[in-house]
């Protein structure tokens, strides 16, 4: 099994890593004896982020004192089952009669067998903005539309596709421009089980001028996802952070961490040499390209004109709509939209 435990005075940039290596949502936290601590999810650190902590701080004052535990030899299956069910735990620490960590019970291990378990499906439309031209992909957009675009044995779009297909997306709407005859010969060739819509734009719209075509279609949020990006992300627990927290829209954004590799010069107000600091280091929030909107923020969109999600974001704002941020670690983002990058997700997938 994959070591799921941490200690208290690990960061919240160490614990985000952790978390995206195991696949888990949740860490055990015990002390150098093994004796239980608590627990740490992917919610808790997301909630630390949002309230402005720095990833480079401790996990020591955002982690769970009094997680709900089992005692070893004292419970029986059937009751850990309740408490998974009612609780929706990713997983459950087992202790002995000292405290110190035994096992720990996880969901899927305690499920496998249970074929009367019904899984949680995500069953929303998601668009993907597949019309741009792709021109740092050039030599290879210059004969494919970039989300045809190879990673090993497939393009990136079925990547993509396949990610929300898991979690029981069905519907798909592709918004097309660029060499779009040959993106929809494609996919009707890959005849799927799930729905492809199209909508093509007769000229490019931007990262979010073609959403304005889709006004009045959707009752309930949707998601929208860039065609050259690909999320490890968990996308029901996304769908529900969105919903729970009430926002009209809701970005994806990956915890980057850069070290300048030189001395900084730090200067006073007289110009004069205040310090010197040796590498800095840098963590900020970047935009994914994945989203989730409400329906009713599509009419803030002008018809016919160029327009990027950036515009819509700040339009939303300005006209008192709430936007959200999910946070994730910088491992879950695999962005192909330039050669660097598409050189990485190669290795990476």
């Amino acid at each position: 099994m994959i070591d799921i435990t941490v200690h208290s005075y690990i960061t919240i940039r160490h614990a985000m890593k952790k978390l995206g290596q195991s696949g888990k949502k949740c860490l055990v936290v015990i002390d150098e004896k093994n004796t239980l601590l608590g627990t740490l999810s992917d919610g808790d650190l997301r909630k630390a982020i949002l309230k402005g902590s720095n990833v480079g701080d401790s996990i020591f004052d955002i982690y769970q004192s009094k997680p709900t535990v089992l005692v070893e030899g004292k419970y029986e299956l059937t009751e850990a089952k309740k408490l998974f069910i009612k609780n929706k735990f990713d997983l459950i620490p087992v202790v002995d009669y000292k405290g110190k960590l035994s096992d720990i019970l996880l969901w899927e291990t305690v499920f496998k067998n249970d074929k009367n378990r019904q899984n949680e499906k995500l069953d929303v439309p998601v668009v993907i903005m597949a019309g741009g031209k792709g021109t740092r992909l050039e030599p290879f957009t210059k004969v494919l539309p970039k989300p045809l675009v190879p990673i090993h044995d497939k393009p990136v779009i079925e990547h993509i596709i396949e990610r929300f297909v898991k979690v029981g997306v069905n519907e798909f709407i592709l918004t097309i421009n660029h060499k779009a005859r040959i993106l929809k010969a494609f996919i009707e060739e890959l005849r799927p089980d799930y729905s492809i819509d199209f909508v093509e734009e007769q000229d490019p719209l931007g990262t979010a001028g073609s959403l304005k075509f889709l006004e009045g279609r959707f009752s309930e949020p949707f998601m929208v996802t860039n065609c050259d990006i690909i999320i490890k992300a968990d996308y029901l627990d996304l769908y529900a952070f969105h919903q729970k927290n009430s926002y009209d829209i809701t970005l994806v954004a990956s915890m980057k961490n850069y070290i300048i590799p030189y001395g900084t010069c730090e200067l006073n107000g007289e110009g004069h040499l205040k310090q010197i600091n040796e590498k800095p280091e840098f963590d900020f929030l970047t935009n994914t390209g994945l989203y989730v909107l409400n329906p009713d923020v599509l009419h803030l969109i002008p018809a016919d004109k160029l327009y990027h999600i950036t515009h819509l974001i700040k339009d939303a704002k300005k006209s008192g709509k709430r936007v959200g941020v999910y946070p994730i670690d910088d491992d879950a983002w695999i962005d192909i939209g330039q050669w660097a990058e598409y050189q990485k997700a190669v290795e990476r997938l």
